[in-house]
């Protein structure tokens, strides 16, 4: 996602992410091994920049010994709805 296609709803999911990890004492390269994901998407989900698929997100979740619901609890999705098709 392009710092212009950057959303407070990513950036919150981001915030979220970093801190489970910090309360485990984790570095992004520890939860990137735990997660089996790379360190630099693990970076770039902290800041808000990634659209984390479902699969991603359970593997953050299972990593971090957390529901999923605690990372995307509450959230709401900022984009506008997609039109209609044939328009």
């Amino acid at each position: 996602m392009s710092p212009a296609r950057r959303t407070a709803t990513a950036s919150r999911f981001g915030e979220r992410v970093r801190a489970q990890r910090l309360a485990l004492g984790w570095s992004q390269m520890r939860l990137a091994d735990e997660a089996g994901l790379h360190f630099t998407y693990v970076s770039s989900i902290e800041r808000g920049e990634r659209n984390v698929s479902l699969h991603n997100i359970l593997r953050l979740a299972a990593a971090l010994s957390v529901d999923a619901a605690v990372l995307v609890g509450g959230l709401q999705n900022e984009l506008p709805p997609k039109a209609p098709e044939g328009r």
